[in-house]
């Protein structure tokens, strides 16, 4: 497997997300989420021009393997991961955990003191195993569709435990 590296995103690459969000809304969300709801979500990249505004106006950044563009996550303000998406073909490889722990460090050095999202049914694993915890579960309409998803917090700042002596 080859190293996740980072890199911000720039307006040439909101045509590459709109494919990754469509792609793992798709393909990732099929067992969570029916077919009329993933088109009601996914649909929110088909005007790509507004979908680049909306990356460009948070601190977007871009997981790259092998020069490829494998994932992308945007934190609002200092305080809430908006989007955390990964192509179908980079799924398991450490990209998800690599930008969410990114975003956690620029969290913290903006001096967040907690970090939210409001986690997809098919992200919810990976937020809970990177320290989030679940606070309530939500309903959220997008077009005419109603999804399922869950707001979940993790405490920043906190002091790391001493390291243990063998």
């Amino acid at each position: 497997m080859s190293a996740v590296a980072l890199r911000p995103f720039v307006p040439a690459d909101a045509k590459r997300c709109a494919q990754i969000f469509r792609a793992s809304i798709e393909e990732l969300a099929a067992e969570d989420y029916d077919a009329d709801q993933r088109e009601a979500w996914a649909s929110r990249a088909d005007d790509e021009q507004a979908f680049g505004a909306r990356l460009a106006g948070a601190l977007t950044l871009l997981a790259v393997i092998d020069g490829e563009i494998a994932g992308f996550a945007s934190l609002k303000g200092a305080e809430e991961i908006d989007m955390l998406f990964v192509d179908p073909e980079f799924a398991r490889q450490g990209v998800g955990r690599t930008l969410v722990d990114a975003l956690t460090r620029l969290a913290e050095a903006r001096g967040a003191k907690r970090l939210t999202t409001e986690a997809s049914d098919v992200a919810k694993p990976l937020f809970d195993r990177l320290g989030f915890t679940a606070q309530k579960r939500n309903l959220v309409r997008k077009g005419d569709q109603w999804l399922a998803n869950t707001t979940m917090t993790k405490t920043l700042g906190a002091e790391p435990a001493p390291p243990t002596r063998h």
